[in-house]
């Protein structure tokens, strides 16, 4: 990154989601310093995603960026997130098999998306099976008591199971 392009990204990053104009404007600047910048390509497909809900626009920045730099930490987390919006789960069910293998990355967020994903299909018990498998990556109290509350919350959502006995005659 160079020194520009890093200046405008950073004020771009410092200025989403809450003054989009100034967030737009300095990401057009770091773009046209560098139209192959990861981060900025994932900081404007977070715009089409979060704020515009046109997914197929953020989906194309989303692709360019991974394609920028595969390696890259932060583009495949909000391209899942977009991916589980516009319920496409096939595409997002590869991006987290995928990602899992990226080193470094946050492994607790591509698990509770899996577990997202799953809940999504209607599988509840795979949701509590992956939230389970993102509570081992939880490495603050924070996102420990998040995954704890959003296994609560499935297993709200799961049918009581009956103590009725069958009659005998």
């Amino acid at each position: 990154m160079t020194l520009t392009k890093s200046k405008y990204y950073f004020e771009a990053l410092d200025n989403y989601p809450y003054s989009l104009p100034d967030c737009l404007e300095a990401l057009n600047y770091a773009l046209s310093y560098d139209p192959e910048d990861a981060d900025s390509l994932c900081l404007m497909g977070r715009i089409y995603s979060e704020m515009l809900d046109d997914y197929e626009k953020a989906k194309l920045y989303f692709e360019e960026a991974m394609q920028c730099d595969v390696t890259n930490l932060n583009t495949p987390k909000y391209y899942i997130k977009c991916l589980l919006d516009n319920e496409n789960f096939q595409e997002a069910e590869k991006l987290i098999n995928y990602s899992l293998k990226i080193k470094g990355i946050d492994r607790s967020t591509l698990w509770f998306y899996r577990a997202l994903l799953s809940e999504m299909r209607g599988s509840l018990p795979n949701a509590l099976k992956f939230l389970t498998e993102a509570e081992k990556f939880c490495f603050t109290p924070q996102s420990l008591d998040f995954m704890k509350s959003r296994k609560k919350f499935i297993k709200s959502k799961m049918p009581k199971k009956s103590k009725k006995k069958k009659e005998t005659r």
